[in-house]
Order: C-alpha cells, then sequence, then structure tokens
C-alpha cells in the first residue's frame, strides 16, 4: 500500500499509505544507492555502505535494524529484513516467528539475497543456494541442494533460481503455478 523511488541523485522518493511511517520518515538528502520494501517498512542502503530503515516497528523491522557496516545489498521480507556486507556474510533483523532470523546463515561467501514474505534466499560464491525461514509452504524444504546457480528471486511465498545453463528451478508455495509453470 506504500511505494518508494530512488531518484538517480540518490534521493527517496516515497507514495501511498504512510499509517506506520513508510512515507513520512523516509531519509532526506542524497547517498541512497538502493531501496528495498517489506509490508510496512522500508530499508535503504547508502553509498558508505550503512544502512537507514523507516515505517513500522512492531517485529523489530526498525529498531533491530543493526549498524551494518559494509553492506552491499539488501532485501525486505514483509517483516523482516537481509542485509548483505562486502565481507560475504548475511545480517537479519525484524520478525522472528518464521525463524526469518533464527535460521539464517552464519558464513561467509555469499553473493546474493533475496526476500519473499516470510522466507529468505542466499546464493553463496560457489553457486549453491540457502534459505531460511517459514517453512509452511515448502519454502525452504524443496530448495535445490545442487550447485550451479547464478541468480535468485522470491515471490511472496515462493524462490526462484537461474542456474548457470539458462534453466530455472522453484520451489515452495504452488497455488498458482508458481511452480509448475515455471519455464
Amino acid at each position: 500500500r506504500h511505494n518508494v523511488g530512488l531518484r538517480s541523485d540518490g534521493t527517496v522518493v516515497t507514495w501511498g499509505r504512510s499509517s506506520d511511517g513508510q512515507r513520512n520518515d523516509a531519509p532526506t538528502g542524497a547517498g541512497v544507492v538502493a531501496i528495498a520494501c517489506g509490508a510496512r517498512h522500508n530499508v535503504g542502503l547508502r553509498s558508505d555502505g550503512t544502512v537507514v530503515t523507516w515505517g513500522r516497528s512492531s517485529d523489530g523491522q526498525r529498531n533491530d535494524a543493526p549498524t551494518l557496516a559494509g553492506a552491499v545489498a539488501i532485501a525486505c521480507g514483509a517483516r523482516h529484513s537481509v542485509g548483505l556486507r562486502n565481507d560475504g556474510t548475511v545480517v537479519t533483523w525484524g520478525d522472528v516467528t518464521d525463524n526469518q532470523r533464527n535460521d539464517a546463515p552464519t558464513s561467509a561467501g555469499f553473493v546474493a539475497i533475496a526476500c519473499g514474505v516470510d522466507q529468505s534466499v542466499a546464493l553463496r560464491n560457489d553457486g549453491t543456494v540457502v534459505t531460511w525461514g517459514d517453512v509452511a509452504d515448502n519454502q525452504r524444504n524443496d530448495a535445490p541442494t545442487s550447485a550451479g546457480f547464478v541468480a535468485i528471486a522470491c515471490g511472496c511465498w515462493h524462490s526462484v533460481a537461474l542456474r548457470n545453463d539458462g534453466t530455472v528451478v522453484t520451489w515452495g508455495e504452488d497455488f498458482q503455478g508458481q511452480r509448475n509453470d515455471a519455464p
């Protein structure tokens, strides 16, 4: 119900609903290089590798945000967020109801991150995929265990990984063809 845009000069623009500060608390000034939206919270990545959060914080989306230096990527789920540091480690904050934080990987070597509603996915530099968070719709149980992946993405309750040969692997919820209709 809210939107966030990033202008070429690094300023953030917001529009839509602001019942939880999704608009009013947005950072001012330039220097933001990436943005991510959760259900009622947002995360911005600054050019100096720090992270700024705004919007709702009922599940720690803001208050639990780490003083994150060296961040190179950010992603938001509905009520949790993930950051990727330049040393290849993953940092999570926000909701813990479905293990969005508790099961996050603690090792290094990650090159990409993505979040769905209650699940997160990270891509290792060896081409393997790691998932954590909700297991209710097979967001974790059906994740691929092989290597050779080069990109990842998440929908609401499903995830997608692209192999180095151009094929796609999907897992998670399939009530509207998210898995069976994949190319």
